[in-house]
């Protein structure tokens, strides 16, 4: 369990669970009265018990205050709410299940998926039919007892569809590539309240933006995706005291240049509070944690790959080991339960040693900053190559991620969009022009949400958009997100 998943002080709740000011629920009771007319059964209204807890996210921080909300059991409960909207002008939003930035829905239709959560997998095509509203660890649970894995993210807690939307890099990003790539096809309610199927041959155009386009081009209600062969990894995390950070990130920098494509691998330094859950070597240190995953069966291999590492010094825990893939969770170790989140993110074309230091001194152990992780992801390998179905899917010429999150204290929030500002600014020379959708957050710049895709695909993108979306009832932002 990620060290600050149980932070939250009664002092945050109080502030971050208030009752909010509802909007005007005029319009929410006659969309509410036309949807129960035409079926849809579990809707809800600001002051119906179960309101707080259906708008509820992962990042605390966050509050909407949705007209109403559609508790969707089906595609057709979507999109009678998308026509619905349509007709009384109002916007669509789908509540996400990941960790990552949401934009606050301040009146309009709210519509959550867990009720089409579903997980059935084809063991002889090696493929998984997963509902909206599936988080990655049911797709881990069905497909484990078939010797198949599904290209998660770090945390198999992050719902399947927003994450493949934005591209997908998980802990063995760089030996299958983004998840996106293994799409198959998707089931999705467009702006019309249609439901359409986009695969390679029906709608390749819509088939293209989905996987890595992100916001504004659907409610996707359904996806097919591929299943690997992987039963094990060679992975883990090696922790090191903060005193070691330079020189661990100087030879992480060195070393992860050069590994294969079999190695994925990340490091963080972490603030850690004095919990008394954590581990006693990692009680309210600063430490510097080093992940890594290979797909390999030969352990005696790994060893002498991770050899580098280990050589930097004594690590306060080693965990690099053979693992099943089904606790693939294991080696970030993100959070588990809901958090308040400010966060931003971008990419890198290199990591010299110079990058290294003008990190460490804007984030590393000796800066006074109110941070919890300031994390770097080596890309290339499979995530550099296009797929045999190309997608909009950006980023694929950069050689690593940084992502900075600041401390969940919600005093602090006012002023941490400009700290980590400032870090990503410390590393304005190594900074490629491109972005990650799933790795930006609420301390970016309408500049690094609009140009995360190159001109031409921007402007493609656009064009989907329109065509599925004719009326803006997704409500897309494009200097922002949606």
């Amino acid at each position: 369990m990620h060290p600050l998943c149980k932070t939250r002080t009664r002092i945050e709740k109080a502030n971050l669970m208030s009752s909010p000011v509802f909007p005007d629920t005029t319009t929410g009771a006659v969309a509410h009265d036309r949807l129960r007319a035409l079926g849809v059964a579990s809707l809800l209204v600001p002051g119906d018990a179960g309101y707080p807890a259906a708008i509820a996210g992962f990042n605390l921080r966050v509050a909407h205050r949705p007209d109403l909300v559609v508790a969707a059991s089906s595609a057709a409960d979507i999109a009678h709410a998308v026509r619905v909207a349509g007709e009384l002008d109002l916007s669509v939003t789908v509540l996400g299940l990941g960790h990552g930035i949401q934009r606050v829905v301040d009146g309009g239709i709210l519509i959550t998926t867990t009720g089409l959560a579903s997980v059935t997998v084809d063991p002889g095509q090696r493929t998984a039919r997963v509902g909206a509203g599936t988080q990655w660890q049911a797709v881990l649970d069905a497909a484990t007892p078939h010797g198949l894995a599904p290209l998660c993210g770090s945390s198999p807690l992050v719902g399947v569809v927003g994450y493949l939307l934005g591209g997908g890099v998980g802990p063995v990003a760089r030996s299958y590539g983004f998840a996106a790539d293994h799409v198959r096809e998707l089931e999705v309610v467009t702006g019309t309240g249609d439901i359409v199927r986009a695969d390679p041959t029906t709608d390749p155009e819509l088939f293209w933006a989905l996987r890595g386009g992100k916001h504004g081009l659907g409610i996707v209600t359904e996806v097919v995706l591929d299943l690997v062969p992987l039963a094990t990894v060679f992975a883990g995390g090696l922790f090191f005291p903060a005193s070691q950070a330079r020189a661990v990130l100087q030879t992480w920098a060195e070393w992860s240049a050069t590994v294969s494509d079999s190695v994925t691998t990340s490091v963080a330094v972490l603030r850690l509070p004095p919990l008394p859950h954590l581990p006693e070597p990692l009680r309210g240190q600063t430490v510097v944690h080093v992940r890594v995953a290979i797909v390999t069966d030969d352990a005696d291999a790994a060893e002498r790959i991770v050899a580098p590492l280990r050589a930097v010094g004594p690590r306060l825990i080693d965990a690099v080991t053979e693992l099943p893939y089904a606790q693939i969770a294991m080696v970030h170790q993100d959070p588990t339960e809901p958090m308040p989140i400010v966060e931003g993110g971008a990419l890198l074309s290199d990591l010299d040693a110079d990058a290294v230091d003008a990190l460490l001194a804007a984030a590393g152990p000796q800066a006074d900053v109110p941070l919890v992780m300031v994390e770097l992801r080596r890309l290339g390998g499979a995530l550099g190559r296009e797929p045999r179905h190309p997608n909009a899917v950006p980023g694929r010429d950069a050689a690593y991620s940084v992502f900075v999150i600041g401390a969940p204290v919600p005093e602090l929030f006012p002023v941490l969009p400009g700290i980590i500002r400032g870090v990503l600014a410390a590393l304005t020379p190594w900074r490629s022009p491109r972005s990650l959708p799933n790795f930006l957050g609420s301390a970016n710049v309408a500049a690094d949400y609009r140009g995360a895709w190159d001109p031409e695909t921007r402007a493609r993108l656009d064009a989907v958009r329109a065509a599925v979306d004719p009326r803006g009832v997704f409500g897309f932002d494009p200097e922002g997100v949606n």
